[in-house]
């Protein structure tokens, strides 16, 4: 979408007139008509956080998304924990806690998919720069080294760390371990090296190769897989707002030879559809079906601020990929969803608001976007759109007007950075004068949703932050 000038000033100007309102009254109350020059920018993504180099598989059911916890601004110097995402539905995510041990100065990124082996299950992350094989009775967690010491501030014994060929640079990242039909496992990295794993899954047979490719360059970011007796390379090309995605295939084996489609880019930045740099991510089956999907971050507020978005992947029928028509709206529910419904928010008061930003984008860039956190967006069923209070704001509330009194059974709330875990306070009335306490929770906790079980009659619902970081992604009211 490009820039607006009549609207940019229009929302200048609703902007204007919202701070004096706050300042003049200590509250901030929005109605839809108010809302039409609010405009989210990004979309829907996959999950209410920002995340990035998602791994995603179905697990007996269940949805699990490995990825990078993103959302601190300072490129690759941090990361946030290591948490797992789970659905049931690929609509609905949760995660409860850390399913790896996390540390302070701790960088945890672009975890592998868990794979099922030995009765166990492994998983790949690049921690400190190097890639480590972790062990866990359950794709749940809690992992551990499979080898080695407890220490990520230096790699193993060459005899157990993924290695590159190039004895100067680093010991490589962004594994991605697939395992063939025969039971033997390979695994890709960085620089797009391949190698087979041996069967103890945490060392690697010295017969490293590099996979040709007719585009040179750096590339990270693998991903590997096989639909009808293809084997298929995908390999980053670029970065920031130029990342791209191209592929190469094999019909022998997963090391080759391998063959060179002539239309061979993936994606690539749409500029029409807004979507920049789609990077980083996976693609993944649902089992027992031909329905493939593209997983991939988006460049959407720079640095290390990135979410995650899903596509559908689509083959020709001689197997060569369709180029992705990239969106930010979401696949939608893989598996059938719960049918409870959100009651509608008529109205929306909060104690204060963000001022909108303007995101800065890399050199040269076209990207041009303003995000703006108004109220209504904790209510909108949008992931990419959020409520965040001033900064200085000492009482951060948030109140949902329902128009009339409804039987309340259960809340759930998406806060923003929920790594770093909240703790909040839920009232509830009918009248908007007397208020009741209704959930929440004093103690600090790392999880998303908070959900609150409940058997009340309100018209209004109140939400306080007491600690942790003033937003809200969605808040479900059912």
């Amino acid at each position: 979408m490009t820039t607006n000038p009549s609207a940019t000033v229009s929302q200048s100007i609703i902007s204007g007139f919202i701070l004096r309102f706050i300042f003049l009254t200590g509250a901030l109350l929005l109605c839809p008509s108010m809302l039409k020059a609010q405009v989210n920018p990004f979309g829907n993504p996959l999950i209410p956080d920002m995340i990035a180099d998602a791994s995603i598989q179905e697990i007996a059911g269940t949805f699990y998304c490995y990825a990078t916890t993103d959302g601190y601004d300072q490129g690759l110097k941090t990361s946030g924990p290591p948490v797992v995402w789970k659905s049931k539905d690929f609509v609905h995510w949760y995660f409860s806690g850390f399913y790896f041990p996390s540390a302070v100065g701790q960088l945890y990124w672009a975890p592998s998919k868990a794979i099922e082996a030995n009765g166990k299950y492994y998983i790949y992350p690049t921690i400190n720069g190097f890639m480590y094989p972790a062990v866990a009775d359950s794709p749940d967690g809690p992992f551990k080294l499979a080898k080695g010491p407890d220490s990520f501030v230096k790699p193993f014994s060459s005899a157990t760390l993924l290695k590159t060929t190039d004895p100067n640079g680093p010991a490589g990242i962004d594994a991605e371990v697939f395992i063939d039909d025969d039971h033997q496992a390979y695994v890709f990295w960085q620089r797009k090296h391949a190698a087979k794993l041996n069967n103890d899954m945490v060392t690697v047979d010295t017969a490293v190769i590099t996979i040709p490719t007719p585009r040179k360059g750096y590339s990270e970011g693998p991903i590997f897989f096989k639909r009808k007796g293809i084997y298929y390379f995908l390999y980053t090309l670029g970065g920031h707002e130029n990342y791209q995605y191209a592929y190469v295939f094999s019909r022998k084996s997963p090391l080759g030879p391998f063959e060179f489609p002539k239309d061979d880019l993936v994606s690539t930045t749409d500029y029409a559809s807004q979507v920049f740099g789609p990077g980083h991510g996976c693609v993944f089956n649902v089992p027992g079906t031909d329905n493939y999907y593209f997983v991939f971050l988006e460049y959407s507020r720079g640095s290390t601020n990135r979410q995650t978005y899903v596509n559908k992947l689509e083959f020709n029928e001689d197997g060569s990929i369709r180029p992705v028509n990239l969106t930010l709206t979401g696949v939608g529910a893989l598996c059938p969803v719960r049918q409870d419904r959100k009651r509608l928010v008529v109205e929306v008061k909060a104690s204060s608001i963000r001022p909108e930003l303007k995101i800065q984008p890399v050199k040269d860039s076209l990207l041009q976007r303003t995000e703006a956190f108004v109220p209504q967006f904790a209510f909108d069923g949008a992931n990419g759109s959020r409520w965040m209070a001033a900064p200085d704001d000492s009482a951060c509330w948030i109140v949902a007007d329902l128009g009339k009194p409804h039987k309340i059974r259960q809340s759930d709330v998406y806060f923003v950075r929920p790594t770093a875990g909240h703790a909040y306070r839920l009232d509830y009335s009918t009248d908007g004068k007397t208020w009741f306490k209704g959930g929440g929770h004093s103690n600090l906790s790392v999880r998303s949703p908070h959900t609150d079980e409940l058997a009340i009659t309100a018209r209004y619902l109140k939400l306080s932050i007491t600690s942790g970081v003033k937003g809200i992604w969605e808040w479900n009211i059912y």
